[in-house]
């Protein structure tokens, strides 16, 4: 098989399978939408995770000999979500949208930044493929392994903010597919877009805190009963240290 034929198999793998622990979530929807609270504290978790302990870390590295400022692009990654959601907000006011709809308002946010954050994993597979092929196999299973936990956190994020579950999954399938598209730019452009990698991931990190803190844990804090603290709490501490067991698992 070609350089090209093992990168589409595998990002295709990569992409699609971690699908699967958000379609067993919407397996049993009645059940996902009774714990939606919990699965927004869930989420957070692991956004915040995905952010420290993988994206960052990652971003560091590969930008290292190009003296890239990844705090500096993680940072217009956060303003950029905020501008971007004060016209959200301008927009759903002015059209008069009741109150329950406003809370729909950061799903675009939260779609966009899966969205990127899958177009990366495509990069990084063809990437590492156009290295060597057992680089390409191993990156290809750990953009696996790390995509499981955040697919699931999404899927119970959108159940949580009351999307169909027709909808949920035509979104995630598109934004995961777009994982095949940011391999396919990588094979044909080469070198000139591999240098944008760390700039590319530094601005996913800043979506994901700025999801994770500026809308999902206000959310969480709402929540008055007693018991609910403590399983939200736990739930979003769940989330950090399973990414953090992901990613330190998975060979260099």
């Amino acid at each position: 098989m070609s350089t090209l034929g093992f990168i589409l198999l595998f990002t295709f793998l990569g992409s699609i399978g971690a699908l699967i622990g958000g379609f067993i979530l919407l397996s049993r929807e009645k059940f996902a939408l009774k714990i939606s609270h919990f699965l927004a504290s869930f989420a957070a978790g692991v956004l915040l995770g995905s952010a420290f302990f993988d994206l960052l870390p990652e971003a560091l590295h590969e930008g290292e000999e190009q003296g890239t400022d990844v705090f500096l692009w993680a940072l217009i990654g956060i303003i950029f979500f905020f501008l971007a959601e004060r016209f959200i907000h301008w927009f759903h006011h002015h059209e008069e949208y009741h109150e329950e709809k406003k809370t729909k308002t950061t799903l675009p946010l939260i779609i966009f930044g899966d969205t990127m954050h899958n177009f990366l994993d495509g990069i990084v597979i063809a990437a590492t493929f156009m290295v060597s092929l057992p680089l390409g196999i191993t990156t290809a299973i750990a953009v696996f392994a790390h995509e499981i936990p955040q697919e699931i956190g999404d899927f119970g994020l959108m159940i949580h903010k009351g999307l169909k579950r027709s909808k949920i999954i035509l979104i995630n399938i598109a934004s995961a597919a777009v994982a095949i598209l940011g391999a396919l730019l990588t094979y044909v452009l080469g070198e000139s877009i591999q240098k944008q990698i760390p700039i590319l991931i530094a601005l996913t990190a800043g979506f994901f805190i700025y999801i994770a803190t500026s809308d999902l844990i206000p959310e969480i804090h709402h929540e008055k009963r007693k018991n609910y603290i403590i399983y939200e709490t736990l739930l979003l501490l769940f989330g950090v240290m399973l990414i953090w067991f992901v990613t330190s698992s998975l060979p260099e």
